[in-house]
């Protein structure tokens, strides 16, 4: 099996094709990404022989602890330009987008009343903001255009002296979309309201520089970057400080803000796989662009009829999220098991929604929802799997359209 493969995958068929591929492909790389392997044999002697709790500063075993994690804090700061001291380490970027919403709603209810977010959020960021209605805050959700960006004059427009925080997403889950985080946090400061961004797609992807950026709080998930899962980060700006309520009753770790043990072995990967993204940022971004406009020529080459959904410009290298006109996309991804690809958000595969809320937002209807597929490539994607990947799925495309006649049909549509 070769080395970036993770071990805890499904039993695969380990026939090869005659380009050598073995199956699954993995393209799900904006659901999770392998942890690196080096990252892992950075992490592995914290599980074993410097265990102790960091926490635990009247002891050797304690203190060893204590000054990786701070070394790993550093390193995560680093990434984004932040201060070691503002970083305050989480269980993932859903703990930490909570905490900034809510946590900062809460120190300052009675002060501003209005939060500003976008149509295109992640899940945790709208349920977290609906939570808000109920403790009497003012919810503002602004649409994006058909290519998935947010109108800053329409943003501009809504922000108020009563808007306490703008929360917009830096690269969407979904669509790749790379909003304009500068461009937002001008405008927040203009106004004195705080913005927070939901970072865990783009941290690792995309240069991040919270001062830049006048970003107060940014959402941060390892498992995003080829680290380990269950550990993430929220960045909180110290000048001028940010305050929040925490969420969590404890022992007050995490400077007040986050209480519970923190898992030395994750701060350590976390760190490191952070380390190694700063190092590798650029030369992978050009390389996953390259691969993606080779799978997306490939498909259009082969195919009649192929949307790409959001910006072709302003998106993740490695992302691609496409419409085949006339194609039921859960039926295409059952008859493609040696390809690992996704109809949207990793975290919504439970819901019940009939389509993604976020290609809906962008003005597609049902049918063309239900027609799209996430293709996310990352470090480990070749291009033997790339050329795989295009011909079994023109493949199966061309030979789900033939069942019917797409001529005439339509992407956009009435949102029902």
């Amino acid at each position: 099996m070769p080395a970036h493969v993770p071990n805890q995958v499904p039993e695969r068929d380990r026939s090869r094709a005659a380009d050598a591929v073995v199956t699954p492909v993995y393209l799900d790389y904006q659901a999770t990404t392998p942890t690196d392997s080096r990252v892992v044999q950075v992490m592995l002697p914290y599980f074993t022989e410097i265990f102790g709790n960091p926490h635990s500063r009247s002891h050797a075993f304690g203190t060893a602890a204590e000054t990786v994690v701070e070394t790993a804090r550093a390193q995560v700061a680093q990434i984004i330009g932040a201060d070691a001291k503002e970083i305050i380490f989480t269980s993932g970027a859903t703990e930490a987008n909570n905490l900034a919403i809510k946590g900062i709603a809460r120190f300052h209810q009675g002060d501003r009343s209005q939060i500003v977010t976008c149509a295109t959020e992640h899940k945790c960021v709208l349920e977290s903001c609906r939570a808000l209605e109920q403790d009497g805050f003012t919810v503002t959700v602004l649409p994006v255009a058909a290519n998935g960006l947010i109108d800053l004059d329409r943003l501009e427009a809504a922000v108020s002296e009563q808007t306490l925080l703008v929360t917009i997403m830096a690269a969407n889950n979904e669509i790749g979309v790379l909003q304009p985080l500068a461009a937002i946090g001008a405008i927040c400061r203009a106004k004195g309201a705080y913005f927070h961004t939901d970072a865990a797609q783009a941290v690792g992807k995309i240069p991040l520089d919270v001062t830049a950026m006048n970003i107060d709080l940014l959402s941060i998930s390892a498992h995003k970057l080829y680290g380990p899962k269950g550990i993430g980060a929220l960045y909180v700006r110290r000048r001028p400080r940010v305050r929040l309520a925490p969420l969590l009753s404890g022992g007050g770790q995490e400077r007040g803000l986050r209480s519970g043990t923190l898992p030395t072995p994750l701060c350590v990967g976390f760190g490191s796989a952070c380390v190694l993204a700063a190092s590798t940022m650029e030369e992978e971004a050009h390389r996953l662009r390259k691969l993606r406009d080779r799978l997306f020529n490939g498909l259009v080459a082969r195919l009649q009829h192929i949307y790409l959904n959001g910006d072709a410009d302003r998106r993740l290298a490695g992302n691609l999220n496409l419409c085949f006109p006339g194609v039921d996309g859960e039926e295409l991804m059952v008859r493609l098991r040696d390809l690992a690809v996704s109809s949207g958000s990793a975290c919504t595969s439970a819901s019940i929604e009939p389509s993604s809320y976020v290609l809906r937002a962008l003005g597609l209807s049902n049918e063309a929802a239900h027609a799209s597929l996430r293709l996310g490539l990352g470090r480990f994607t070749t291009e033997e799997e790339v050329d795989y990947a295009i011909e079994r799925l023109a493949a199966e495309v061309n030979r789900l359209q033939a069942r019917r006649s797409v001529d005439g049909w339509r992407r956009l549509g009435t949102v029902e």
